[in-house]
């Protein structure tokens, strides 16, 4: 089975959404909401309350030297709520 978390996903607002204990990941296109809930359980050492995904599509990338276009990689995103005082420790800032 392919890793369910590839990375977490650290912007502006996902790091303003983890001060609210709301943390967003970059996952596989095929996990489930129950296996991004029980990978982020293993990994991290939290109990998940909420998990909420969406598939954004890919973005348009021009050829080079000609006016085709082709259609980049979907990717999925999750985000994962987890109980009241716990924290994961890769979305600290300083």
């Amino acid at each position: 089975m392919p890793r369910t978390i590839k990375r977490p996903l650290l912007t502006e607002k996902s790091l303003q959404e983890a001060t609210q204990g709301k943390y967003t990941f970059i996952v596989d296109l095929k996990a489930g909401k129950k296996a991004v809930a029980d990978a982020v359980q293993q990994t991290f050492k939290v109990s998940v309350l909420n998990v909420r995904t969406r598939i954004l599509k890919g973005k348009r990338i021009r050829i080079r030297g000609t006016r085709l276009q082709k259609l980049g990689s979907k990717v999925k995103k999750a985000t994962v709520q987890v109980a009241q005082g716990q924290k994961i420790s890769e979305f600290e800032t300083g």
